[in-house]
């Protein structure tokens, strides 16, 4: 037996977007909000708010250990090229999801299943 999915709506496309682009200036406030909001009502919206959330937090995770690492000055590198990944990834998380793709971070820690 298998279960079709449907394809997503154009507003599950443009939330789905607007959640990873978000997380490039709000960190994963977004991503929580709609993950929160859809979870049980979207499949899709739920999949990929859950992909932005756990991608954020490990963004934020990785920035306070390159923190932690000015102090032997490899800091100083890291923390500019998360910033700088955190940005691209996160645009093409959202060129992906706006033709309706799932779309997963690489490096990411899946805490939140």
């Amino acid at each position: 037996m298998t279960v079709e999915i449907s394809p997503p709506s154009n507003d599950d496309k443009n939330i789905a977007t607007i959640t990873h682009l978000g997380g490039t200036i709000f960190l994963f406030f977004p991503a929580l909000i709609v993950w929160i909001l859809k979870k049980d009502e979207n499949a899709y919206l739920s999949d990929q708010a859950k992909e932005a959330l756990n991608f954020q937090i490990t963004v934020m995770l990785a920035q306070f250990i390159a923190g932690i690492l000015v102090f032997i000055l490899i800091g100083f590198i890291l923390i500019p090229i998360i910033w700088l990944a955190n940005i691209v990834l996160c645009i093409v998380a959202a060129i992906s999801t706006s033709k309706g793709e799932t779309y997963r971070y690489p490096f990411t820690l899946r805490l939140i299943n």
